[in-house]
């Protein structure tokens, strides 16, 4: 085979891998949200209250650059509540979020963090300026708190919990 037909990671392979992150480059970004179904013993869901936007909504927040999903929430339960998890965080749910005002898409996870215990439940504290509160919900509470989408989000995520099957949504709603 002669050189110049030779694939070009093969002849350049600089050249190849600067082809690759121009292409990289020029790739749209997606934003991503990870949160937490968090409960207590009489199975009350944990929600916070965030002084930057006027609903209640599930611990967690968004991913930093390159940042997994998963990591992104440890980071986000630590920072915000002072809750330490290294152990699995299983996955509930992925909801793509559609272009919306002036946010571009986005992908949201919920994780199940499972049920604390009364001793977890006295040491949580705000940790963040961004959160006024946070307080154990019934579900009815929760529901009447959080943004139509997120309980939507919340709903399917309490399903896959029961079920073990992973929901995948589009804006809150099976695709």
């Amino acid at each position: 085979m002669n050189p110049a037909q030779e694939p070009l990671w093969e002849s350049d392979p600089d050249s190849y891998q600067e082809r690759l992150a121009q292409g990289n480059a020029s790739q749209p970004r997606k934003r991503v949200g990870a949160d937490a179904l968090i409960f207590d013993g009489a199975g009350r869901i944990l929600l916070v209250d965030p002084n930057y936007k006027p609903d209640w909504d599930l611990p967690g927040g968004m991913a930093e650059a390159n940042e997994p999903p998963d990591h992104a929430l440890r980071r986000e339960l630590a920072e915000e509540l002072g809750i330490q998890r290294a152990d699995s965080l299983p996955l509930l749910c992925i909801d793509w979020v559609s272009p919306h005002g002036v946010w571009d898409d986005s992908l949201m996870f919920i994780f199940d963090a499972g049920q604390l215990t009364d001793e977890q439940i006295r040491h949580l504290h705000l940790t963040d300026d961004e959160l006024d509160a946070f307080e154990f919900c019934t579900l009815e509470q929760a529901e009447q708190r959080l943004r139509p989408y997120v309980w939507a989000r919340t709903a399917a995520a309490i399903r896959a919990r029961e079920t073990s099957h992973v929901a995948y949504l589009h804006d809150g709603e099976a695709p």
